[in-house]
């Protein structure tokens, strides 16, 4: 065998193990996938908005696969189940760093589920993309593995008791909250922007997690003579808050945060859930919405999935896209650190479901910090105001 040939094979031997290595090295990118993760909650309490994102993450990933994937990679997503229980959470977190290899988390469902999981994705250095939470641990303090696009429930709560004050006459608060860290961000936030308007609750109540009977809190809150309620709720606990005041007689007005945003307040409470206020960001799409292009996207969710698309559906869809715009860009240079690159010098205008611009820098992973004010009239959410700077 001659020099120039040996030196050949060895050259193509050594640029095979560069390449074996470099692809090695990126968890969750081969040449032919990208494989990337998200625990929802399909079978706890808030599993009415698992699967509402689960179906907007898997429509964006088809949709995207269908037209050849990202630089001719498949995007290959993996759901597990948490049931809203943190431990279960750990496990499926953990199932999917170990097991299926991901390289990103993104939108993943709750509180709860995120926070106890978030120091193994730090420890195994797996990106925690646009979760389904208003926790600042969500996006503080900046790393190149955390991003975030919902305010924080703090400021969401804050915007919410300025409102309610200045725009709605409120004189007295009280708050129903759960008892965990989605509602204490809550309690916190609306304390803060109390404390601002030379306030305090009058009454303050929480309950425990898969709770299902509110009438003491709601008593406690009636017996306060508080005018207006702040809640720290999601779904069922919205509801049955709601029905257990109008049961007794008491009609406060009620205002929670983007976790009660959902049509399932009115499909599930009915008539009864009239003149509730959310603050929120992203509207919720009905099927006969005024834009054309909401309504287009809602015929093709529909035809996908047999039933009509809720707010969540928006949020997994949204979430995806903005993940996979920033990935495309990156070409074969995909790790986490470009992707971290990529995304904070990122900018997502408005889009046809109403969201604020999502914005991210080198100084702040958190997309927006403004929320407007939705209220439910006849059994449909509608907004009524605008992005508000409180």
């Amino acid at each position: 065998m001659n020099t120039k040939f040996r030196l050949g094979l060895a050259a193509v031997a050594i640029g095979l193990a560069v390449a074996t290595t470099a692809s090695a090295q990126v968890r969750g990118i081969t040449k032919d996938e990208i494989i990337l993760g998200s625990v929802q909650d399909l079978s706890g309490p808030t599993s009415g908005f698992s699967k509402q994102s689960r179906d907007g993450l898997i429509m964006r990933v088809e949709e995207a696969n269908a037209a050849g994937g990202i630089n001719g990679r498949k995007i290959k997503l993996v759901i597990e189940d948490s049931g809203y229980d943190p431990k279960k959470g750990i496990i499926a977190t953990q199932k999917m760093i170990e097991r299926d290899n991901i390289f990103a988390m993104v939108s993943t469902m709750g509180t709860v589920v995120v926070v106890p999981s978030l120091p193994m994705l730090m420890e195994r250095n797996v990106p925690n993309l646009f979760p389904l939470s208003g926790a600042a641990e969500m996006f503080e303090p900046t790393t190149k593995l955390k991003y975030a696009f919902l305010p924080p429930y703090l400021l969401q709560a804050t915007t919410a008791v300025k409102y309610m004050t200045r725009d709605r006459g409120s004189k007295s608060f009280c708050i129903i909250y759960e008892d965990g860290d989605y509602g204490l961000e809550i309690l916190r936030g609306a304390e803060a922007g109390l404390k601002e308007l030379g306030q305090a609750f009058k009454e303050k109540t929480s309950y425990k997690r898969g709770s299902t009977d509110f009438s003491s809190q709601v008593a406690r809150m009636r017996t306060s003579g508080c005018d207006t309620v702040v809640m720290g709720t999601i779904i069922r606990e919205t509801i049955g808050t709601l029905n257990e005041a109008k049961k007794i007689g008491w009609a406060p007005k009620f205002i929670g945060v983007a976790g009660s945003y959902t049509d399932l307040i009115h499909k599930i409470g009915g008539p009864g859930m009239d003149g509730y206020l959310a603050v929120h960001q992203v509207g919720q799409p009905y099927p006969d919405d005024a834009s054309p292009a909401v309504r287009d996207w809602v015929k093709r969710y529909q035809a996908r999935f047999k039933e009509d698309p809720g707010v969540f559906s928006v949020y997994g869809y949204s979430m995806m896209q903005i993940t996979l715009d920033a990935i495309a860009k990156l070409g074969n240079n995909i790790t986490v650190d470009t992707l971290n690159a990529q995304l904070e010098k990122t900018v997502v205008p408005r889009d046809v479901f109403g969201s604020p611009e999502y914005k991210f820098t080198a100084k702040t992973h958190l997309g927006n910090e403004r929320s407007r004010v939705s209220e439910i009239k006849a059994g449909r959410w509608a907004a009524i105001t605008e992005y508000l700077d409180y």
